[in-house]
């Protein structure tokens, strides 16, 4: 039986529906995947660049963290040299004010005297020679040749060796020298300094470590106290 053309137009519209159907079914099925693809790759990508992020503060972080600790040290080791700084000035000025009151040691006769004995018979027992010079100050000229007096036989006996003393009249120490002697060889390369300001040096670098802990305290971070 023939189909009329009513139903050919109908059966053709059938399929075009169904060609329909299927295309927008495949273009959903198409737009579903590359939605799929499409989020699998944003959230890749975006994870990728969260990690990278994570990792450039992270690096940031620690950069930041290590100039504090280089900061912090530089300011601990400044406050350091600072408080160094501030105790030295302070001995510094309590050896200055000891250099002052040196002055007062030769205005007492009997005491000064008495002194002067002592460095002269220390120069004698450092150089050991048989001949000397001793310098001192102008004012001090008639004390220093009775305690060369006074010595010369204390050191023969001591030593069992004579020694020839000359007091050098023609340069005395200068007049900021609070007092005390300053003695040499007979060629004048070997030198007792023993002024009161090189006793003072001497013992205040002696005594520098009871001195620094008498006014500051002991230090926790030495080790060793000689």
């Amino acid at each position: 039986m023939a189909l009329s053309d009513a139903d050919v137009q109908k059966q053709i519209k059938h399929m075009m529906a169904f060609i329909e159907q299927e295309a927008n079914e495949k273009a959903e099925e198409i737009d579903a995947k590359a939605e799929e693809e499409f989020n699998i790759e944003k959230g890749r990508l975006v994870q990728t660049q969260r990690l990278k992020i994570m990792e450039y503060y992270e690096k940031k972080e620690k950069q930041i963290e290590q100039q504090k600790k280089i900061q912090m040290s530089n300011l601990m080791n400044q406050a350091r040299l600072k408080v160094l700084k501030a105790r030295d000035d302070l001995i510094s000025d309590l050896l200055n004010e000891a250099r002052q009151r040196l002055g007062k040691i030769a205005k007492d006769p009997v005491r000064y005297a008495t002194l002067l004995e002592g460095l002269v018979l220390q120069g004698f027992y450092q150089l050991l020679e048989p001949s000397v010079v001793i310098r001192c100050r102008k004012q001090d000229l008639p004390m220093v040749k009775a305690a060369v007096q006074k010595n010369i036989p204390i050191f023969k006996a001591g030593v069992k060796k004579d020694i020839n003393v000359r007091i050098d009249q023609d340069n005395f120490l200068p007049p900021e020298i609070s007092g005390g002697v300053e003695i040499y060889n007979a060629n004048g390369k070997i030198k007792v300094a023993n002024t009161l300001e090189s006793r003072l040096d001497l013992m205040a670098q002696q005594m520098m470590p009871e001195i620094r802990v008498a006014l500051f305290g002991v230090n926790p971070n030495r080790k060793f106290l000689d």
